[in-house]
């Protein structure tokens, strides 16, 4: 495992809810990134850790390479992955997510 697998590994496990996205979520740089910043705010996410990966094209890469899965934004919680913003979504919709991030 290199230094950022590390340390993507080290962020998702020691923060409830983790979105890399493309900008921060005061300033969202995509729509599907935007999205996923409202979304977590509807369920009441109040200690939200975002990743800006436009900063660093390692991290950008790493990421998909940690989850294997080729898009951003990326929501971790508890250590988990759980998907990007079409998942977060249909998750939001049916009250999983937010029941996934209380419990």
């Amino acid at each position: 495992m290199n230094d950022v697998q590390s340390w993507i590994k080290e962020t998702v496990t020691n923060n409830q809810v983790v979105l890399f996205m493309k900008g921060t979520a005061q300033f969202p740089q995509c729509g599907f990134s935007g999205r996923a910043v409202q979304i977590l705010k509807a369920c009441g996410v109040e200690n939200l850790v975002t990743v800006n990966v436009l900063e660093d094209a390692d991290v950008r890469q790493g990421v998909k390479d940690f989850s294997n899965w080729p898009t951003v934004p990326q929501l971790y919680v508890k250590g988990e992955f759980i998907g990007g913003s079409d998942i977060m979504g249909e998750m939001y919709d049916s009250g999983e997510l937010k029941a996934l991030i209380q419990a």
